[in-house]
């Protein structure tokens, strides 16, 4: 028990700098991330905040994993969907904490936001890899992806292009539809859906390894 106690810790770790680097990325005012899109864009046009929106998506998310384990579902398969809503929780509350925490960081260049963007994405994959390492939970739109992968047959990383595309997609539509320009979608949207898999695999093989994981759950223990 323990032992979990502080997996669960480690992975709420990472919740917080996934956010984080969602947000550090979101500030380099050069696009976001596929999965924080659509979320972005009517955060921008709506009283409700990114943080909130992100909450939303991952019920929808949520209600689509039911529906796509329907007919065969085990309690397993509903105990990792149901552990998803206070995680989608605690992640909404971290976006919005950062975003709050950093109201005040604007780049000055191009060449500023372009390594606030690298910033967030190197803390991004931290947070990613902090979320592997204990398995102990999912994500929303990555378990969406592993059971709609599993539903139709497909090839996990295969689906998981084909959602970020279809996101990125749909976060362009809406923000056409509503300003006739599109938001939430440049380059550095581009940059961070290709270069956050290599920093993970090389965190996760050279510098956040087992040794490493094991240090950061005393540390948090401690803490």
């Amino acid at each position: 028990m323990k032992d979990l106690i502080k997996r669960y810790a480690v992975f709420t770790v990472g919740l917080y700098f996934l956010a984080m680097g969602i947000v550090l990325i979101v500030r380099s005012a050069l696009g976001t991330t596929p999965i924080s899109s659509v979320n972005y864009v009517l955060s921008n046009h709506t009283p409700l905040s990114l943080g909130i929106w992100t909450f939303i998506i991952n019920m929808i998310l949520i209600a689509g994993q039911f529906w796509l384990i329907r007919g065969g579902r085990t309690r397993r398969d509903t105990v990792e969907i149901l552990l998803q809503i206070p995680f989608s929780f605690l992640f909404s509350v971290f976006i919005d904490l950062n975003m709050m925490l950093t109201s005040h960081v604007i780049p000055g260049s191009y060449v500023a936001s372009i390594g606030l963007l690298a910033v967030g994405c190197v803390v991004q994959s931290v947070g990613v890899v902090l979320e592997i390492k204990p398995r102990v939970a999912m994500m929303s739109a990555e378990a969406f992806v592993k059971y709609a992968s599993r539903r139709y047959d497909k090839e996990f990383g295969r689906f998981k292009v084909w959602f970020d595309v279809t996101l990125v997609s749909m976060a362009v539509i809406i923000s056409l539809a509503i300003t006739s320009h599109v938001e939430g979608v440049r380059e550095g949207s581009v940059v961070a859906a290709c270069v956050t898999g290599y920093i993970v695999s090389f965190l996760n093989t050279r510098v956040m390894t087992r040794a490493t994981y094991r240090r950061v759950k005393t540390l948090v223990s401690r803490g």
